[in-house]
């Protein structure tokens, strides 16, 4: 049995919001070990979504749709449900009266139109909304299907979801495992590398795994269905366990670890301090490390050298070099560490230097050529060139700057 999450607005569709709803919905479904293999978005169009049922009924038992419930000419859900399935609307005196309570409530007159949202299939059960004025039903128009629908407020439907849809579920016999999921997390490898290390990995069906890269980062999913999720994730430990031994030092972390998180918890177990001086990055370096909890015991902070008399005169960068090589160089990199490193009185030092454009690029220094410098505490500094490509975007090279001098600091720390 497997479900499917129908989503209706237009406003979906022309990128208006975020689909957040069915990100939660998918979610909560893996949690009560519901396979689901589709989602669908439909604008407010009755053929339109009529197509879109036709389709979801006959490859799924469980139905979820949201969104389409209020009261406009425009929120089409629950009427095209009912004719689709040749069923007639019956208005539910119950919840008539709970749309005017709420409206007396809250001090404002209830308007006609507000009278559609009583208008259930006949035989539907109510879906109750405590917050909202629109009901989602529980509804089964023939014996194989079951169809739950709610508003495409958020906060109402993952309330409405969680008080009474799960619930019913489980009553139902649905949700009997669960489906749970590790992340690994990768950076300085490619997926297709990756994925050439460990081919036998992805033959396995309980947990199965899976890569997919984002923003330079790499990750492998391993997802296991268990009756509990500690029963999954001793399913999932053993090949963890194989693949960080087969991956090494590519692998930085799972799940909710970052490379910042991972750098400083490194720093604190040493004792170590870090201090970062940036220039095409602007401070992106410095937010990801301040970013995480308690990285005042190890970051001391950062300048922002973008102007070359700040490199000059707060770094100890020299002048001549960068008239004779400018800022975007190998020796100044090294110097911009060295410097910052002695100001702050760090242990360790990162540095950053490049061009993110769109302009200020040459045959000899592209957009996207980027060094970074990296001190230790005995003074000595390690330059990385890097050539991003004048393809990408300028925060996507600034991104990928302060990502790769993380993973850079990481490695050493690692290696001792």
């Amino acid at each position: 049995m497997s479900a499917e999450i129908v989503c209706v607005g237009t406003e979906l569709l022309l990128g208006n919001i975020l689909n957040s709803n069915a990100q939660f919905l998918a979610g909560e479904l893996a949690r009560l070990g519901i396979p689901h293999y589709y989602q669908t978005v439909v604008g407010d169009n009755p053929d339109r979504l009529q197509q879109a049922i036709a389709i979801a009924s006959q490859r799924a038992e469980l139905l979820i749709f949201t969104g389409g419930l209020g009261p406009t000419p425009d929120d089409l859900t629950t009427e095209t449900l009912a004719d689709f399935f040749a069923t007639p609307l019956v208005e539910r005196a119950e919840i008539l009266q709970d749309i005017a309570e709420k409206f007396k409530m809250r001090r404002r007159q209830m308007t006609p139109n507000n009278r559609k949202q009583a208008l259930l299939p006949q035989g539907a059960q109510v879906l109750p909304n405590r917050s909202g004025t629109a009901p989602g039903i529980i509804w089964q128009p023939r014996p194989t299907l079951t169809i739950l629908t709610f508003p495409g407020v958020p906060s109402e439907m993952q309330q409405m979801w969680q008080e009474t849809a799960v619930p019913f579920l489980k009553q139902q016999g649905w949700g009997q495992q669960v489906i749970h999921s590790r992340l690994l997390r990768f950076w300085g490898i490619g997926e297709s590398a990756l994925a050439a290390k460990i081919p036998q990995f992805f033959d396995y069906s309980n947990p199965t795994v899976a890569p997919y890269a984002l923003d330079g980062e790499v990750r492998l999913r391993l997802s296991a269905r268990a009756a509990s999720e500690a029963a999954a994730l001793k399913l999932i430990a053993p090949v963890e366990a194989e693949l960080r031994t087969l991956t090494g030092q590519d692998l930085f972390g799972a799940d909710q670890d970052s490379l910042a998180s991972v750098v400083g918890e490194l720093l604190r177990d040493r004792t170590q301090t870090l201090a970062v001086a940036e220039s095409c990055t602007g401070g992106r370096l410095g937010a990801m490390l301040t970013q995480v909890a308690g990285s005042s015991s190890y970051f001391l902070g950062g300048i922002i050298s973008y102007a070359n008399a700040v490199k000059t005169n707060f770094l100890g960068v020299s002048r001549e070099l960068l008239t004779q090589l400018g800022a975007v160089s190998e020796p100044v990199a090294k110097q911009m560490a060295l410097g910052v490193q002695q100001q702050l009185q760090a242990d360790w030092s990162l540095s950053i230097t490049g061009i993110a454009g769109p302009g200020g690029g040459s045959e000899q220094k592209p957009v996207g050529l980027v060094y970074i410098g990296l001190a230790s505490p005995e003074r000595q500094v390690e330059i990385f060139e890097y050539r991003f490509g004048q393809e990408r975007d300028r925060e996507a090279i600034r991104y990928l700057s302060a990502c790769h001098a993380l993973d850079r600091l990481r490695r050493r720390l690692l290696a001792g």
